[in-house]
């Protein structure tokens, strides 16, 4: 092979290698939601506050992160019932059909999921919520592997805050999600003290759990999809 062949071929090997490289790095970029579920009856209150400010902090992690709060404030959301038509069936009357496309949108990675405390337990809308996403578990598990964590908000520093986020991750599990906490100071969850009569961004320590939830729950649905890909 004489000199201007060899500088010919090279050169176009070169060339595929990079459209190839490109091309890679293209499907690399391809965007992660993250979806922040305020489960209070408080619409923009609390709750969804600190899923706002989670979310925040997600989209900060990287480009390829996007964001969409859903609050469940002031929508009709009933618990399953056995004999009732599935959710998605068409048959329902409530509002959790029209959130439930939503859940369903591909491209969703990770679920940052809210509730105030009520009695050291999850809120009644967010044990309906879901009990409703039952639904999801058929014909397949459609969450297995999706980031989760959780978040709460008590009226007292110490007031049941981590038995919440416990409760909320026992419920994921069945969905075989991925659960996470947060960054050191967060490891359970988010946990949020409502002491400034709702504003709840005076409760430093909880708003910067809520950030830490945010960025762990974006990087692990990032190393998922890398994995995936």
């Amino acid at each position: 092979m004489n000199r201007r062949k060899f500088i010919t071929k090279t050169l176009a090997v070169g060339t595929a290698v990079s459209i190839s490289s490109t091309t890679a790095n293209a499907g690399d970029r391809k965007s992660i939601k993250i979806l922040g579920i305020s489960c209070s009856p408080r619409k923009g209150k609390t709750t969804a506050i600190a899923i706002k400010a989670a979310l925040d902090a997600a989209k900060k992690v990287d480009s390829r992160i996007e964001v969409e709060l859903i609050d469940l404030g002031g929508l009709e959301i009933p618990g399953f019932s056995g004999s009732s038509k599935p959710a998605g069936s068409g048959k329902t009357t409530d509002d959790f059909d029209r959130i439930l496309p939503k859940l369903r949108e591909p491209n969703v990675g990770g679920w940052i999921i809210g509730s105030p405390v009520y009695f050291r337990s999850m809120s009644a809308l967010c044990k309906a919520f879901l009990e409703r996403c039952a639904v999801l578990r058929k014909p397949r598990l459609f969450l297995a592997d999706t980031v989760s964590g959780a978040l709460a908000v008590g009226a007292f520093r110490n007031g049941g805050q981590e038995l919440v986020i416990d409760q909320i991750h026992n419920i994921l599990l069945c969905h075989e999600m991925v659960i996470v906490g947060g960054k050191p100071g967060a490891h359970q969850g988010a946990t949020l003290w409502n002491a400034y009569k709702d504003d709840i961004t005076k409760d430093e320590f909880g708003m910067d759990t809520a950030g830490k939830l945010g960025i762990r729950v974006a990087e692990a649905a990032l190393r998922l999809a890398s994995k995936k890909t």
